[in-house]
C-alpha cells in the first residue's frame, strides 16, 4: 500500500473504560487530531508534515521498513517548528497499514499506530501515549 498522500489523523488517550453512549466522555478521549502530509523520496524513506490547524505543524521525517513475510511498518519522528505554537514539541509515531479485506466494500486504507510525546511541552510531560487512526483522504 502506497504510503504517500494526505491522511486524516486522530489519536486517541488509551482508557479502558467504556464510554456508554456518553459523547463528551468519548469526545475527551481524543488527544490529537489533523492531517498528515506524506511523500516517500525513496522507498525507505517518509517525509511530511501533521498540521492540527491554527499554525500547530510538526515536520516529520522517518523510515519504512517493508517485510515481504510482514507488515510494513512506518516510523517518523514529529518535530515543532520554532517561532510556531509547536515550537519544542516532540512527538514519536510507530503504525502498520490496516488491513486490506478482500471482498470489503468502499474500505478506505488505513494507517494504525501509537505515538509517544517524546519530550515536555507546554507543562505536559513527556512519555504520554496514544494510539491512532489516520484514514487516506
Amino acid at each position: 500500500m502506497p504510503i504517500a498522500g494526505q491522511w486524516t489523523y486522530r489519536s486517541y488517550l488509551n482508557n479502558p473504560e467504556l464510554v456508554d453512549g456518553d459523547a463528551n466522555k468519548a469526545l475527551s478521549l481524543i488527544f490529537g487530531e489533523g492531517v498528515f502530509t506524506l511523500e516517500t523520496p525513496s522507498p525507505d524513506t517518509v517525509v511530511g508534515t501533521l498540521d492540527m490547524g491554527g499554525g500547530y505543524v510538526l515536520d516529520l521525517k522517518g523510515k519504512i521498513t517493508r517485510d515481504p513475510q510482514g507488515p510494513t511498518l512506518v516510523e517518523m519522528n514529529g518535530y515543532g517548528r520554532a517561532g510556531s505554537p509547536t515550537d519544542g514539541w516532540e512527538y514519536d509515531y510507530h503504525a502498520w497499514p490496516g488491513y486490506l479485506w478482500p471482498k470489503a466494500v468502499h474500505q478506505v486504507p488505513s494507517l494504525l499506530g501509537t505515538t509517544i510525546r517524546a519530550k515536555p511541552h507546554n507543562g505536559e510531560p513527556g512519555g504520554v501515549t496514544a494510539s491512532f487512526i489516520a484514514v487516506r483522504q
